[in-house]
């Protein structure tokens, strides 16, 4: 039986999937989270040996979750599942450590597929974020200037972009306002932007994230 850990901070997204796997053979739904923080706490006591991870979601999001689960149990298996097709979130969640990447518009059966895949200690990439990673790969004149960032750097973006205070990023990320601050100045620099609204439509206009917070 392969134990799955669902973890979206939407309900009803959490409930479709759930219901796709409570008819699935051979897999088994242990726990719901609606937080990357609520995941770390799941995974310990529930003991998944998958992980079905939303990317965007409030607090640590699923970037620094998948890093700090895996830190706890190097075994565990995480796809990483989202509306995010472009560049560079699958890389960057790939980079840490994820063993699938699924976008929200995929069918029932590849869900299944992938983490049947995955538990075998194979890895899943959807066949659409497999066509736009090598598309990207190619063609050297529609980067991303986003690919720049380290992955701390996008973190506390992505929390800035969501209106996160300067305390609120520090507590979560584990740094020092200091710290936060400078990262924050070091993105308006390699961005070319002078403020978080302008650091915010950058990140609309290049699918970074939904829309505006």
């Amino acid at each position: 039986m392969i134990k799955v850990l669902l973890v979206d901070d939407h309900q009803l997204v959490r409930t479709g999937i759930r219901r796709i796997l409570d008819d699935a053979d051979g897999i088994e739904v242990v726990g719901e989270a609606e937080s990357g923080e609520e995941a770390l706490r799941l995974a310990k006591q529930g003991r998944p040996d998958v992980v079905l991870m939303d990317v965007h979601m409030p607090g640590i999001g699923g970037l620094e979750a998948t890093r700090k689960l895996l830190r706890v149990d190097e075994n565990l298996k995480i796809i990483a599942l989202t509306v995010h097709v472009d560049e560079p979130y699958p890389s960057r969640l790939l980079e840490a450590g994820a063993s699938g990447y699924l976008t929200k518009g995929c069918d029932e059966a590849e869900i299944v597929k992938a983490i049947r895949t995955v538990s075998r200690g194979e890895r899943y990439i959807g066949a659409d974020i497999a066509q736009q990673m090598a598309l990207s790969g190619l063609d050297g004149g529609k980067k991303n200037p986003f690919d720049k960032l380290s992955q701390r750097e996008v973190q506390v973006m992505m929390m800035v972009t969501e209106g996160y205070k300067l305390q609120d990023i520090s507590d979560t990320l584990c740094l020092s306002p200091k710290t936060v601050s400078t990262y924050r100045y070091r993105l308006y620099e390699k961005l070319g932007v002078e403020n978080d609204v302008e650091l915010t439509h950058l990140a609309i206009r290049h699918g970074m994230i939904d829309r505006l917070q």
